[in-house]
């Protein structure tokens, strides 16, 4: 009786598998996929993953260049943490920016020409380091998070808000934390 049991659920459970084998095929290999794609593209004349529309591939290149213009637009703040030069800190803003974060604890709300006396009176941090973590652009406007190691001593991390106007990134505003007794 035990043989005829075991004959009997082996013949069911081969029979499950041929059945599951049916519903629900082995899984396509990447190449058998991008082989069905290639074909189905050919059939219908549409573009395969490699293959971009020019407008795609301008609006790529326009991308890439307004970030590195953004980049550009943050160099001399990046540069005046070394030098201590508040002068230079203020070219990359425009006359109305506003600066507010904190530093030992104490809140700081300053305007453009107050925070460009405070970087010169800091003085200069040869030794700073900086990492810009990302930046989101959407048309003339912009954000970026710049992280700063060793500017006078402090970790900043600062949050910037750009702005194009006539072709020229600059920034609007900036909020900030020294990540000191805060």
């Amino acid at each position: 009786m035990t043989s005829v049991t075991t004959t009997v659920a082996a013949a069911g459970i081969a029979t499950l598998a041929v059945a599951a084998v049916l519903v629900f095929p082995a899984p396509a290999t990447y190449a058998q996929t991008q082989a069905q794609t290639q074909t189905q593209a050919e059939k219908t004349g549409a573009m395969t993953e490699t293959q971009i529309s020019q407008e795609t591939a301008a609006d790529e290149a326009h991308s890439f260049s307004e970030y590195q213009a953004v980049v550009e637009a943050l160099q001399p703040y990046i540069e005046s943490a070394k030098t201590g030069d508040g002068t230079q800190t203020r070219t990359a803003f425009y006359d109305h920016a506003h600066i507010v974060g904190s530093i030992n604890g104490a809140f700081d709300n300053s305007d453009l020409d107050a925070f460009a006396a405070g970087v010169s009176s800091i003085g200069p941090s040869p030794d700073v380091k900086h990492h810009i973590a990302w930046i989101d652009i959407s048309g003339p406007a912009a954000a970026a998070k710049v992280e700063f190691i060793n500017w006078a001593g402090f970790r900043f991390t600062d949050f910037f808000v750009l702005y194009r106007h006539d072709g020229q990134w600059k920034i609007s505003g900036k909020v900030y934390d020294s990540h000191a007794n805060n």
